[in-house]
């Protein structure tokens, strides 16, 4: 069989283009940046697709020979032209009529546990629509056969989950979120992908809805208490972190670019997440593994604490060095006397106003390199800068003012921690 995977660059799309070319079906990934996808599956031929753009009459050229389709794509979080509705609803709608118009075989609606009748955020509630619509396209499934899956937390390598989890356990205390017993029922990314293998060689019609979790449920305290066993740490006392702190660190990764937490998914969290494993077994013949089983199948644990722990200390590196040259630039324009920097610039050369003219523009120049990396706006580039400006300025000091390595304070000599530093930071941002 054919397969179209729209999403395939995504965590789950990654894991679905590989177990079904193991299954033995011809994939094609679909995905906003074809070149992404021919580097990360060589050998394929991918499609470029955009749920933000695409109509269904866009879609029908690129559903020719195909037999299945499968939409794993998603969104943590809103982008301009990017909302929930657009790429949950309105772009997976297009491709269903498409789909139906087209007579493909069989459509898997990757959705989401909590998109049903109680779904309160707008993640919940445009997958909703998008299964809704798919729903009332074909009720009986005669003319389009179909299936919609509702994972619930899904595992796994490369997971967002998988990282925010193991960057709370991996914390010195673990904290408890909201009152510790908000429920999940996880399923690793594996058996997500050897239940669409089986539904996708499915004979008859599909089963309607699946609700794709874990054999039990697990309380978020339980879910870091395996996370912190599987890093191999020691069990510790949770500390709870109130409500408003919660909303605030929320409200803060909302803004953030590459954060797991989020309004919306403290929100499904604050919910719960769980529902009854039996009636996927028995559709599908696979009982998924529990937590310490999907836990161990992750690999390299010490390899994933020392990355959740840099992954904390990632952006407090950042934050610290731009603020060290934001507080550099104010120092230098007015906190310390305009004489004595005047002073010390003359000592090198230059005086009367080009040395004012040097003292100000240096001063700016640290001024512009912290709030650029402030604002993450290319933080490699600027890293470089930086390197390049302690370099000059270091060997500047070194000629025609040696005393400062001298000088108790070490204000020459922190360079060289501080450009370590920057380093690190580079590497951590690239």
């Amino acid at each position: 069989m054919t397969v179209l995977i729209v999403g395939a660059g995504g965590f789950i799309g990654r894991h679905l283009v590989a177990g079904l070319r193991a299954a033995g079906h011809a994939v094609r990934p679909a995905g906003t940046d074809p070149a992404a996808l021919r580097a990360l599956f060589p050998g394929l031929d991918p499609v470029r697709a955009d749920y933000a753009t695409d109509d269904a009459a866009a879609w029908a050229p690129r559903l020719a020979g195909i037999d299945i389709v499968v939409n794993a794509a998603g969104l943590i979080r809103e982008a301009p032209g990017r909302s929930f509705r657009r790429i949950h609803a309105e772009g997976p709608k297009a491709l269903f009529d498409a789909c139906r118009a087209a007579r493909v075989g069989k459509v898997l609606q990757i959705s989401a546990l909590g998109a049903d009748a109680g779904a309160e955020t707008a993640y919940h509630l445009s997958k909703r629509e998008a299964d809704r619509h798919l729903q009332a396209l074909d009720p009986t499934g005669q003319r389009l056969n179909w299936c919609v899956l509702r994972p619930s937390l899904v595992l796994g390598p490369g997971g967002a989950s998988t990282a925010l989890f193991t960057a709370l356990a991996a914390l010195p205390v673990p904290p408890r979120l909201g009152p510790g017993d908000w429920a999940v029922q996880p399923i690793h990314v594996d058996d997500l992908v050897r239940i669409v293998a089986v539904l996708a060689a499915y004979p008859g019609p599909l089963p309607r809805v699946l609700d794709v979790v874990g054999p039990e449920p697990v309380t978020t305290d339980g879910l870091i208490r395996g996370f912190r066993n599987w890093l191999g740490l020691p069990p510790r006392p949770f500390v709870p972190l109130p409500a408003p702190l919660l909303r605030l660190a929320a409200g803060i990764g909302d803004r953030l670019p590459r954060s797991p937490v989020t309004s919306q998914s403290l929100a499904m969290l604050r919910r719960g997440n769980t529902a009854p494993a039996e009636p996927l077994v028995a559709a599908t013949g696979i009982r998924p593994r529990p937590l310490a089983a999907q836990l161990a199948a992750l690999p390299a644990p010490r390899a994933a604490l020392r990355t959740a722990r840099l992954d904390l200390l990632r952006p407090t590196l950042r934050w610290s060095i731009a603020l060290l040259w934001l507080w550099t630039c104010a120092v230098s324009l007015g906190l310390w006397p305009l004489s004595d920097s005047l002073a010390m610039v003359e000592r090198v050369g230059p005086t009367g106003p080009l040395a004012l003219a040097l003292t100000i523009g240096a001063a700016l120049w640290d001024g512009a390199l912290g709030l650029a990396l402030a604002l993450r706006w290319r933080p490699v580039l600027t890293g470089g800068l930086m390197l390049a400006t302690m370099a000059a300025f270091t060997a500047i000091i070194s000629l025609f003012l040696p005393e400062y390595w001298l000088h108790p304070f070490g204000p020459v000599a922190k360079n060289l921690p501080l450009a370590v530093a920057t380093l690190v930071m580079m590497a951590l941002e690239d």
